[in-house]
């Protein structure tokens, strides 16, 4: 019975730091416009990347590989030397 002084504390700080995130997503717009982001990631609007470019979904931007792959040899030849 005396574990209840601690996990109903513990449970209401959970609860309350969940509900900040979500109340920071909705002011920061993270809900904003969700019909047009699944379309542009249906390819709806019909812009095709690059055929020699991929998706970075963490940035945002297309990576070209070639670029990529001349920028990791160049890091390896300095690390090995």
């Amino acid at each position: 019975m005396d574990i209840l002084y601690l996990l109903v504390p513990l449970s209401v700080l959970a609860m309350l730091a969940i509900l900040g995130v979500f109340a920071w997503a909705l002011h920061a717009g993270q809900f904003d416009d969700l019909d047009a982001t699944a379309a542009q990631i249906l390819g709806a609007d019909g812009d095709a990347p690059p055929r020699d470019a991929a998706f970075d979904a963490d940035q945002g931007v297309g990576v070209d590989f070639d670029r990529a792959s001349e920028k990791a040899q160049v890091d390896n030849k300095r690390s090995t030397q």
